[in-house]
């Protein structure tokens, strides 16, 4: 069994819905086991970051990065970086923002290079950039970018953007059984 980690932030619910598509994404993959893992609630979950094949990062980009509770999580995260817990283990990434651009590559940027930290192996998004309405539209090859204005989690992110998270999840669980095969 597969397993992905996917721990995230989410202010005011739009990156719950991606990380909730990236979920449903990487499940679709048979033999994979998502679980979300909200950053507020890290602290009980040290143990399933361990254990999981791969772990996806989410955050809204706020200010053009990080949101301070996901920043906080980085942070806390010192002892499994002393310690190489998630050296070799897969990871990606996902942000979502009000504006097509909002500054959301220094995001996932930000995301990468704290994985790096890590000595993890990126995973990026494959599709290539198609219209407003197909998946990576916002054509980010380094993770998902996803819009959101000031309306309901409900209405927005739209399905494109949705449908990206479920590429970027079905992605990195395919990407993590292969790794485990030859690892």
């Amino acid at each position: 069994m597969t397993k992905i980690a996917i721990v995230f932030h989410s202010g005011f619910g739009h990156t719950k819905v991606v990380a909730e598509r990236v979920k449903a994404g990487a499940e679709s993959v048979p033999g994979t086991q998502a679980n979300l893992i909200p950053v507020e609630e890290v602290e009980a979950h040290w143990a399933d970051l361990e254990g999981a094949d791969a772990i996806v990062f989410g955050s809204p980009t706020y200010m053009g990065s990080v949101s301070g509770p996901f920043k906080t999580f980085m942070d806390a995260s010192s002892k499994p970086w002393y310690e190489r817990k998630w050296k070799d283990k897969l990871a990606a990434g996902f942000t979502i923002s009000g504006s097509p651009s909002g500054d959301k590559l220094n995001t996932l940027q930000t995301l990468i290079i704290f994985a790096m930290q890590h000595g993890m192996v990126w995973v990026g998004l494959a599709d290539l950039p198609q219209n407003d309405e197909g998946t990576n539209r916002l054509g980010s090859f380094s993770g998902v970018m996803a819009q959101a204005g000031q309306v309901a989690p409900e209405v927005e992110p739209n399905e494109a953007d949705r449908k990206s998270a479920e590429r970027l999840g079905q992605r990195i669980a395919t990407a993590s059984a292969r790794w485990a095969r030859v690892s």
